[in-house]
């Protein structure tokens, strides 16, 4: 349990160093304006991440970390309005592009173990794609129009 703990703040500290980065060029927040938001969001994920090894129900750790998050921002709770203020200087996206990047890395490493499924899990996951993205544009489409924005 404590290596994966070392391993877990390893790699927030990596994910929060490059949100910092993307934070600052993307949204000219500067890093220690955004630094105390970012450490309540990695904490609250490690948090969550902790409970979900710990307990024996088999709920996703995403679970375990939303709830918490939802927890210490209800209104009320010592500290909520403080964590809203520091969270609302981190931008949504410069949270999730380190993370679908080692989301990437991830299914990089495991590429080999993909290929060995057959061309047809790669038909496959290209259909599905495809189909996602036609169906995002056709979705987009249609509520542009509705809206008279097109």
């Amino acid at each position: 349990m404590l290596k994966n703990i070392k391993e877990w703040i390893a790699v927030f500290m990596i994910l929060g160093v490059i949100m910092l980065i993307g934070n600052w060029i993307g949204y000219d927040v500067l890093p220690w304006t955004a630094l105390p938001g970012i450490a309540i969001l990695i904490g609250i994920s490690l948090v969550g991440l902790i409970i979900h090894h710990l307990l024996p129900f088999q709920l996703p750790s995403i679970a375990y970390i939303g709830i918490i998050g939802l927890i210490v921002t209800i209104p009320g709770m010592p500290g909520s309005a403080q964590i809203a203020t520091y969270t609302a200087e981190v931008n949504l996206l410069a949270i999730a592009t380190p993370i679908l990047a080692y989301a990437g890395v991830s299914i990089g490493r495991s590429w080999f173990d993909f290929v060995q499924l057959g061309w047809k899990t790669i038909v496959v996951g290209m259909v599905v794609l495809f189909g996602t993205f036609l169906g995002s544009a056709v979705i987009a489409e249609i509520i542009l129009r509705f809206q008279g924005i097109i």
